[in-house]
């Protein structure tokens, strides 16, 4: 069977949630990135009139990303959509409860609940490749290998932009992954949910376990981990949905 278009391609379990209007977006990257992974969709979003920031993270703990998040929240002017790929769900489950945050987006990202043993839940469905090339160095940091980086975390992304991405990748502490939240912002806040059909970071199914437990309305690409870098506009498109602005009207 044919498979829908992937903006269309889209589901809710409760029923869609009115999105209040909103005039800027906290980005929030992911492991084995930086912000930069969030170019394309910035574009996109200023050229729609929003305000944008992309957090730095540190990746060096839970509590050291939640800070960064909180203070790029802090400098926001009004509503803001709070949204986080991969990793950082941790980061935006943790810190969407900010006064300001409006609507949070997840992209390929995970969605603890609090105090929540991610891992173990994560053990629960296929193991993902791209966790095959992780190099760890003595002073207790790790990073993907270049194959798995290319290969798995930016499948489907050009191997030239994939090999610049690898060269710019975060570092993470080796505990980053054994962080628990204390809060689950998403159980209070509208939330977005994108799914990649082909990623090889997390497993799809994973994600949309996900979704649906935070009733999350969905849209599922044919991407990899890196939808934000592979389907910019989908992703961008998603975002001023959440912030209750016109979507394909430029």
């Amino acid at each position: 069977m044919a498979k829908e278009n992937p903006v269309t391609d889209r589901a809710n379990s409760g029923g869609a949630v009115p999105a209040s209007r909103a005039d800027n977006v906290v980005l929030v990257h992911g492991a084995y990135a930086d912000g930069s992974s969030w170019s394309g969709v910035i574009a996109l979003l200023q050229q729609a009139g929003m305000s944008v920031t992309a957090v730095q993270n540190p990746l060096t703990s839970l509590d050291d990303d939640a800070a960064a998040t909180i203070r790029a929240l802090d400098l926001q002017s009004g509503p803001t959509v709070l949204v986080g790929h991969s990793w950082a769900g941790t980061v935006i489950s943790q810190t969407g409860g900010h006064p300001r945050v409006s609507a949070l987006v997840y992209v390929a990202a995970r969605a603890p609940e609090a105090g929540e043993d991610y891992g173990a839940l994560a053990g629960t469905f296929p193991s993902a490749p791209a966790s095959a090339g992780l190099v760890h160095s003595p002073d207790g940091f790790a990073q993907l290998s270049e194959e798995a980086f290319v290969n798995d975390f930016a499948n489907g992304v050009d191997p030239g932009e994939a090999k610049v991405l690898y060269a710019v990748q975060g570092r993470i502490s080796d505990t980053l992954f054994a962080s628990r939240t204390t809060e689950a912002a998403w159980q209070t806040k509208p939330c977005w949910y994108a799914i990649s059909r082909e990623d090889r970071t997390t497993d799809p199914d994973l994600e949309r376990f996900l979704a649906k437990r935070m009733n999350a309305t969905q849209i599922e690409l044919d991407s990899g981990h890196l939808s934000l870098v592979t389907h910019p506009r989908e992703i961008a498109d998603l975002i001023l949905e959440a912030a209750g602005r016109p979507v394909g009207k430029r």
